[in-house]
């Protein structure tokens, strides 16, 4: 996850090029949307997502899932839900409306009071070898900043991100992507087509325009941003605003 659900101070050095904030002391929670309401202002900007349906009982999930087709994941969606997996508040692979159905019925009676209002988010099972992370991180001295680093369970272990300050261009998209030093993971790789950079660039863009319109937003964070036969898509999102 973006580490900027929160309003910190960081230190930066003139010259030097920053690794992604890390929020220590004396930062403050802010409020964030629903994962659906995330993806849902992000879309509107560009940035892909899957074809979701946000419901509210077993029976419309089922529905839902019928409707998408199978396979199908299910989530838990609140605005105070930040960390399903965490908590188990994610099914995957359910192949049958059975299937839908209980997993619903179990995510349902997950909840708890503060959770809040809840909702059972049901969206097609998407897989891909390749994972991206992105996001808006707004720094507290430069402002809204759009960062494209390396998902998935390389993230940590080689920290390959980039960041540009709001607006940016769609060359300066298409810089940030040549920026990343895991340039193989771009390419044809394991059967898989090669990333399409322009669909990558629409990612960057989207966010930066979103930043823009919305310039309440303290953070976003697309991750994972999985590789599907080439193309981008944001599998999950967490936008954080400012009270």
């Amino acid at each position: 996850m973006i580490p900027a659900i929160g309003h910190c101070t960081v230190r930066t050095v003139p010259g030097v090029r920053r690794a992604p904030p890390r929020p220590h002391v004396q930062c403050r929670p802010v409020p964030t949307l629903s994962e659906a309401d995330s993806k849902r202002l992000l879309a509107e900007h560009g940035v892909p997502v899957l074809d979701e349906r946000l419901v509210t009982t077993a029976d419309d999930a089922a529905a839902a899932a019928d409707a998408i087709g199978y396979p199908v994941v299910a989530k838990l969606c609140g605005a105070a839900i930040a960390h399903k997996t965490e908590r188990g508040l994610v099914r995957l692979r359910l192949d049958s409306a059975d299937a839908v159905r209980r997993a619903a019925q179990e995510l349902l009676a997950a909840a708890r009071p503060e959770d809040g209002a809840v909702g059972v988010l049901v969206a097609p099972m998407v897989a891909g070898t390749r994972e991206l992370i992105a996001g808006i991180v707004h720094d507290a001295t430069f402002g809204p900043t759009v960062m494209l680093g390396v998902g998935g369970i390389l993230a940590e272990a080689v920290a390959d991100v980039t960041f540009r300050l709001v607006p940016i261009s769609r060359v300066d998209a298409e810089e940030m992507i040549e920026d990343l030093a895991t340039q193989r993971l771009l390419g044809a790789f394991r059967g898989e087509p090669a990333v399409d950079t322009d669909r990558l660039v629409d990612v960057l863009v989207g966010l930066s325009d979103a930043a823009i319109a919305h310039p309440e937003i303290e953070s976003a964070d697309v991750n994972p941003l999985i590789v599907v036969d080439g193309v981008p898509v944001a599998v999950d999102a967490l936008v954080a605003t400012r009270a």
